[in-house]
């Protein structure tokens, strides 16, 4: 009976989210103490701590050993044997946004490995690997949750999970996804005010940290296409890829291969015209631009781009970097239900990890 008391917990990736995570998973330990959660495994790219004898590695110290030690990370299937041979269940918490350990999610699964991330790539990849992941969870029992991988901590996916399963019928969803568009455009057309020159604005999320390093890896539009991908298989559409439907990227086509984002940066002002347009045309009619994503169930079409709303409209009136989503259902009628608050951000994004964690080990 005594090792069914302990899990193993193994971590992949030691960034911002999985730093926070780590920092939530140690207080859980402790206010928790049954089943009793031991840290067996954690890695980044480069490094990683265990040993065969799954020794508990502290909570409190995990990041400084990792840091100063010569192991090697374990590949997947290597991974998977060491935590399948523990004689315990074992958790899978990736943190990255790894293709690679993406791709191995039915590998851990089928080891009856369950699995917390927020990586999008598992979920949002081929839809082949989002068959393969779930049939392996069928086949053998264990769980996956990937909350995070939309909208941080904010409860859109088990919302939508909530809404099918007890039968509602979603029509429509309907939001702005990415927190680094809601500030951009939130600053650059406000309801309010005149707002500033868009190549201002983006420079300017940028120094704050809205952005990646290279702006145009949010202005493709591809990370809200992910997301977009997400929600719709959730909702019952067969969406092949994030490729697979309109996409609106906001990289001028002169632009797409500069050789920096430094340079993107320097040459964005020649093209504020083209967004400043926009934003007047949309003015004319007592309107707003925002890049939002939606999902037409019932026609089947996802789509990813600029849209006009009214001043008034909740999407209109979003306030700094927050994500909103709006669920259109037979129940909830012309009234959608509607989810916002923070959508980005290390601390938000691990408890939407934490909060999975704990899902998986109340079924256990």
């Amino acid at each position: 009976m005594a090792a069914a008391r302990q899990i193993y917990i193994a971590i992949i990736g030691a960034g911002g989210v999985g730093k926070c995570f780590l920092s939530q998973l140690s207080q859980l330990a402790r206010h928790r103490p049954n089943p009793k959660l031991v840290l067996s495994y954690i890695s980044t790219s480069k490094k990683a701590v265990y040993s065969s004898d799954y020794s508990p590695i502290s909570f409190d110290s995990a990041l400084s050993t990792l840091a100063s030690s010569s192991q090697a990370p374990l590949e997947p299937l290597k991974l998977a044997e060491f935590l399948s041979a523990s004689g315990s269940k074992a958790i899978l918490v990736d943190n990255t946004s790894s293709q690679d350990v993406a791709e191995a999610y039915p590998l851990f699964l089928s080891r009856g490995i369950s699995i917390v991330t927020p990586n999008k790539k598992a979920f949002s990849g081929s839809y082949k690997l989002w068959q393969d992941i779930f049939s392996a969870s069928e086949q053998s029992g264990a769980l996956v949750y990937h909350e995070s991988s939309v909208g941080a901590g904010l409860p859109v996916i088990s919302t939508l999970k909530d809404l099918v399963h007890t039968g509602d019928e979603v029509t429509k969803i309907e939001g702005v996804f990415s927190g680094t568009m809601s500030f951009l455009f939130n600053s650059f057309a406000p309801t309010s005010g005149s707002g500033g020159k868009w190549s201002a604005e983006v420079k300017k999320a940028k120094e704050l940290g809205y952005t990646e390093p290279d702006p145009r890896d949010d202005l493709n539009g591809l990370d809200v296409a992910r997301k977009l991908t997400i929600l719709a298989r959730l909702a019952g559409l067969r969406v092949e890829s994030p490729t697979s439907f309109p996409v609106k990227s906001l990289i001028p086509k002169e632009l797409e291969s500069v050789a920096s984002g430094d340079e993107f940066l320097e040459k964005l002002p020649e093209f504020d015209d083209r967004m400043e347009e926009t934003k007047v045309a949309a003015e004319r009619e007592g309107k707003v631009v925002r890049f939002v994503g939606s999902i037409d169930v019932a026609t089947n079409q996802v789509k990813v781009g600029i849209e006009w709303f009214d001043r008034s409209h909740p999407i209109a009136s979003l306030k700094g970097s927050d994500n909103i989503i709006s669920f259109y259902t037979k129940r909830y009628g012309s009234n959608p239900l509607i989810i916002q608050g923070a959508g980005a951000g290390g601390e938000v994004t691990a408890m939407g990890v934490t909060s999975d964690l704990l899902k998986v080990l109340a079924q256990l």
